[in-house]
């Protein structure tokens, strides 16, 4: 029989009734879709589906389809609340707005909703785009004065005959080169005084326009803060604090005065100009990206905290089209992003039992560095393979990697030691130069790219060719690093070769991979785009589809049935199989084979 609802909101869609409740929220930047969650995503998608659904009796109205259509991210939050504290609901989200509105009915609303059209931002915003306007119209003007000819249309230069004229005399001859000359002489005059002039005005004009610049953005800047300030956000501690003192507070634990943050971007707003947040001490920037707060995990955990319900799952899935830069598929579940996202759930999630991001969990590291093998060591040069899971080099984090455990190894070794890189939950070969002359031959043969890479990958789906070549241009994701994004116009050139090496009955395909550059992500991203093989890899948390929704999972009649769910291997199945380079001493050439272990 089904569960009768925790309360009247019409917020909270009834689930089910559970006998057990997981332990602790799962973590939203690394998580696998729980069962619950998944009956949730499954009851709102067949309701974006238009089916019969629990969600709403109401329609889906066809301008909401529409628009999310184009590309959008949606949330469910699996909740507790009353006495009842295993009955389960969830509520709903979806980023930023849809059409413009923040109010749809069944979902959750913004945090604070500023775009009412008469109300202070939309008032100021519409100021903002009018000195937009304004500036524009004045820097085209100041653009012309300077394009402008010397010479005026209608005062062309005098003509002038240094030749004696025919039958021309003396005298006739002198008279006429001295009118001449005093007429270009008045010419010059006229000339410089219009270009003075010109001058003038445009120096005017370029203050003016200066001004209205620094007009707008001081108006840009005032509004971002303005807006920031209103987004107050309650954690489990049922403490509240707004966007720029959480953004304060989150560098200052962190200990990075920019580097957990993403740049400080304009307000994702038309006609707003690019805001420049004004340092405070030490050059920290105390302003969020742009669009902070309005993604589905804070939408989502201030209603839930505001309301006293009690988080049990999360998880955020993509509907409609995919981008063209990001990597986005439709129903795939995504973590959630680090630029806007990580400091406001780190303030939001206090006083909450969260599962732990494995990728920040050093406590597996000294079993990581047990797996590290040595195919090849001499005097100038050692090959290891690396297990998935292992940093290449420490970062920031200062956490056992590659580099560490070669340093312990040879303490006494001039060179850098590592030559290349690979991702940390890439596994497999990567030669170490244990001296300078070594490190300087490998780093000139990568360069030349006469090191030839061989990668092994299993894919979800099937490649449409056997082999191909793929060219993306890539540039990191600024507001969601380490994330990768396709972008033709400042992404650096990008080359992956593929083969098809095994088509499986599952749908999986097994590809042999060959980077002829060395982009971050490369072959993450050039596997998963939907411009390059549409095929993501398995086990890949940022851009694949081992979270695809895929089973019957439902909920709503009073229990739960469990779908057929892919969650992948529990790692990422790419693996750096061979390595081919000229020795830098002996110029001996090496191939070294290193068989994946899935």
């Amino acid at each position: 029989m089904p569960s009768a609802p925790v309360a009247s909101d019409p917020l909270l869609h009834p689930l089910c009734d559970a006998t057990a409740l997981p332990p602790r929220l799962n973590n939203p930047f690394y998580y696998e879709p729980d069962d619950l969650s998944r009956a949730a995503i499954h009851e709102l998608t067949d309701y974006l589906y238009g089916r019969l659904s629990a969600f709403s009796a109401t329609p889906l109205p066809d301008a909401f389809r529409a628009d999310i259509d184009r590309g959008k991210m949606m949330g469910v939050l699996v909740v507790t609340g009353g006495q009842r504290r295993h009955h389960l609901s969830y509520l709903a989200a979806y980023s930023g707005q849809v059409c413009g509105r923040s109010d749809w009915p069944g979902f959750v609303p913004a945090v604070f909703d500023y775009l009412q059209p008469d109300g202070y931002f939309k008032t100021h915003e519409a100021e903002i785009t009018q000195l937009n306007h304004e500036a524009g119209a004045l820097a085209e003007a100041v653009a012309d004065e300077q394009n402008q000819g010397a010479e005026a249309i209608d005062d062309p230069r005098p003509v002038t005959h240094k030749a004696r004229l025919t039958e021309e005399t003396d005298e006739a001859y002198i008279r006429r080169r001295q009118f001449e000359n005093a007429e270009l002489h008045r010419w010059k005059l006229r000339q410089r005084d219009r270009q003075n002039r010109i001058e003038a005005d445009r120096q005017q004009k370029t203050a003016a326009l200066d001004q209205l610049r620094t007009l707008r953005r001081q108006k840009s800047d005032d509004l971002q803060r303005w807006l920031f300030r209103h987004f107050q956000m309650r954690n489990a501690r049922g403490e509240t604090s707004d966007l720029i003192d959480i953004t304060r507070a989150y560098q200052s634990s962190s200990g990075l005065p920019n580097s957990g943050l993403a740049l400080l971007s304009v307000l994702s707003h038309s006609g707003l100009s690019s805001s420049e947040a004004k340092p405070q001490s030490g050059g920290v920037s105390i302003l969020p990206p742009a669009g902070s707060g309005e993604c589905c995990e804070p939408k989502l955990l201030q209603y839930a905290f505001l309301h006293g319900l009690r988080p049990v799952s999360m998880a955020m899935f993509w509907w409609g089209e995919s981008p063209k830069t990001e990597v986005r598929h439709h129903l795939q579940c995504y973590p959630a992003c680090n630029g806007k996202c990580k400091p406001i759930l780190w303030w939001m999630l206090q006083g909450l039992d969260v599962a732990p991001n494995p990728l920040d969990d050093a406590s597996r590291d000294a079993a990581l560095a047990a797996r590290l093998r040595t195919l090849y060591d001499d005097a100038d040069i050692c090959v290891v393979s690396k297990p998935a899971g292992l940093l290449a080099v420490p970062g920031k984090s200062g956490r056992e990697s590659v580099l560490s455990l070669m340093r312990r190894r040879f303490p006494d070794a001039p060179s850098p030691l590592i030559v290349h890189r690979l991702d940390m939950d890439t596994s497999g070969l990567m030669v170490i130069a244990k001296t300078m002359a070594a490190y300087h031959d490998l780093q000139r043969q990568f360069a030349a790219h006469t090191i030839q890479k061989r990668y092994v990958a299993i894919v979800e789906g099937q490649p449409k060719r056997d082999e191909g070549v793929i060219s993306l241009p890539l540039r990191p994701d600024l507001d969601d690093r380490p994330r990768q994004v396709v972008d033709p116009i400042h992404g650096r050139p990008a080359l992956t070769t593929y083969h098809v090496v095994a088509r499986f009955d599952d749908g999986r395909s097994r590809l042999w991979l060959y980077p002829h550059t060395g982009r971050t992500h490369q072959l993450r991203v050039h596997c998963a785009h939907a411009d390059g093989l549409g095929c993501p890899i398995v086990g890949d948390a940022l851009y694949g589809t081992g979270r695809l929704i895929q089973g019957d999972v439902r909920c709503g009649s009073g229990r739960l049935i469990q779908g057929d769910v892919r969650c992948g291997s529990g790692r990422l199945c790419l693996h750096a199989e061979q390595l081919t380079f000229r020795h830098p001493t002996t110029g001996r050439t090496m191939t070294f084979t290193d068989k994946p272990p899935f």
